[in-house]
């Protein structure tokens, strides 16, 4: 019989939930002070993507996240500056930073973004890897839209991904 495996550490992370114009953010935090998770919704769609996590309410904790977030709705921040610790595979961790590099106000496709990362035609597992960011708004999926402009492929919803890109002045022409 196989030695047993170490348990592994459980996560802890603090968060904060706050309104937003496309309804309650969760935003949170490692030991650090680092941005594990962002999400739409409250604590329980927090707690469903980051599952086995130890989750306390602390909102000074996540004041600069939410701060800058705050800004971002408001219009007046077009860039994050905070410490990321998004976990993902090596595949997921690369579309994921380079969905940070499409500029505020524009986007891009799925097949387009397949080919920054260096898997032409991986399009389908470019959609997969952007479904499962763990930062949402911060990490901007929601500026990948399919190479004909249709909405799809947001995990929170095309209706808050339309109002993310009216936001940013980024709506497809046609869906104007």
């Amino acid at each position: 019989m196989p030695a047993a495996r170490p348990a592994r550490p459980v996560d802890a992370l603090r968060f904060d939930t706050f309104a937003t114009p496309c309804g309650p953010f969760t935003v949170a935090v490692d030991a650090k002070g680092a941005l594990a998770s962002a999400v739409f919704g409250k604590e329980l769609v927090l707690a469903a993507k980051n599952p086995g996590a130890a989750l306390t309410r602390d909102p000074a904790a996540t004041r600069e996240a939410r701060n800058q977030l705050e800004d971002y709705f408001a219009g007046r921040r077009r860039r994050f500056a905070l410490k990321l610790v998004p976990r993902g595979t090596w595949f997921q961790r690369r579309v994921w930073e380079e969905l940070t590099r499409i500029p505020y106000g524009e986007t891009t496709s799925y097949g387009d973004l397949a080919a920054e990362v260096g898997r032409p035609g991986a399009a389908r597992a470019v959609g997969s890897a952007n479904a499962s960011n763990p930062l949402c708004v911060i990490v901007p999926c929601h500026r990948v839209i399919r190479s004909d402009g249709a909405l799809t492929g947001f995990a929170y919803g095309t209706t808050i991904k339309r109002q993310l890109l009216e936001l940013e002045g980024a709506l497809p022409p046609a869906l104007l």
